[in-house]
């Protein structure tokens, strides 16, 4: 046996830190930078669950490969990783993989459109479905365009400039989808020809 500290002794001896005792599945970590070198890092700062930096520091001082498990695709497992995504670059791929999730909702949704249109279900269903197909895309692609951001963001302490054109974006409405009635019209136009 190794005289070298394990994952569990890492994250005891991190959770110490806090209070001495301290259970580490109960204490969380933040990393910052001084604000004489704040810009030098961009601003940076990260935390998360002391057991997962216990694991990476674990992983890094001794050469281990550090576990990159693939997201899950079910929604209600999704959910929980977002609970445990602390590192950006790991917040980003859940954004993407919601945003992939809602194309393939959407392809459902249109599905069953065609089905109620086929099976000459009331017109209101066939429309329904219609609009939730154009949401869930204008969603994913709204996800694929913010979920950079979560790699890329500025700390709390960014500089005002970045602070204030974030306000100005976060100020631009999206879009909104068509409403029945211009879907109506269209659909009329359509059959028109």
């Amino acid at each position: 046996m190794s005289d070298a500290p394990n994952v569990h002794d890492l994250a005891r001896a991190l959770a110490d830190q806090l209070r001495p005792g301290a259970a580490p599945r109960d204490v969380t970590i933040s990393f910052g930078v001084r604000r004489l070198a704040a810009a030098q890092y961009d601003y940076r700062s990260r935390g998360g669950p002391v057991t997962a930096y216990a694991q990476a520091l674990h992983a890094a001082l001794y050469g281990l490969p550090t576990d990159t498990e693939p997201l899950p695709t079910a929604l209600d497992a999704l959910l929980q990783a977002t609970h445990t995504a602390t590192a950006p670059e790991q917040q980003t791929a859940v954004l993407r993989q919601v945003a992939e999730q809602l194309r393939n909702a959407a392809e459902i949704l249109q599905r069953y459109q065609y089905q109620a249109q086929w099976d000459r279900f009331p017109d209101d269903v066939a429309e329904q479905l219609a609009q939730a197909h154009d949401q869930a895309q204008q969603i994913a692609e709204a996800l694929n365009r913010v979920a950079p951001a979560f790699s890329d963001r500025p700390t709390k302490d960014c500089a005002p400039g970045l602070r204030a054109d974030r306000k100005r974006s976060a100020a631009v409405p999206a879009p909104s989808p068509p409403s029945q009635a211009d879907r109506h019209s269209a659909r009329a136009a359509r059959a028109g020809q």
